[in-house]
């Protein structure tokens, strides 16, 4: 196993079923690259935390994080609740490096995949 891991960053939900996309690409992506530890993390209701997703993977030899947040708009988690989350990790873990990625939602591809989607239902 390398001393990388991903984590995903949900928003989470009270109904359980609410996960299971984000379970699925957790599962694809673990699948993907079997030597990657990759974890699912939940801002709400869910857990584990991002804290303690952080702290799952540091404690398994992680050395790199790379969050991605699976959020599709900027709005007051991606603006102010993830730098503190992000700055607490960095603090408990100084020796992880911790890479957060834009959103999906501001990924152009993301969203050009969302207009095709759209497209050939609508057809």
């Amino acid at each position: 196993m390398s001393d990388q891991a991903i984590i995903l960053f949900a928003h989470g939900a009270r109904d359980p079923e609410w996960a299971v996309p984000f379970d699925i690409i957790q599962k694809q992506l673990q699948a993907a690259r079997p030597e990657v530890q990759v974890e699912l993390a939940f801002q709400d209701f869910m857990t584990p935390t991002l804290e303690a997703a952080a702290a799952r993977v540091a404690a398994r030899g992680a050395r790199r994080i790379v969050l991605v947040p699976l959020f599709m708009a900027q709005g007051g988690h991606l603006k102010q609740d993830l730098p503190l989350l992000a700055g607490k990790i960095r603090e408990q873990h100084p020796q992880l490096e911790l890479q957060v990625t834009p959103a999906i939602g501001d990924a152009p591809e993301i969203l050009q995949a969302i207009t095709d989607w759209v497209l050939r239902s609508a057809s």
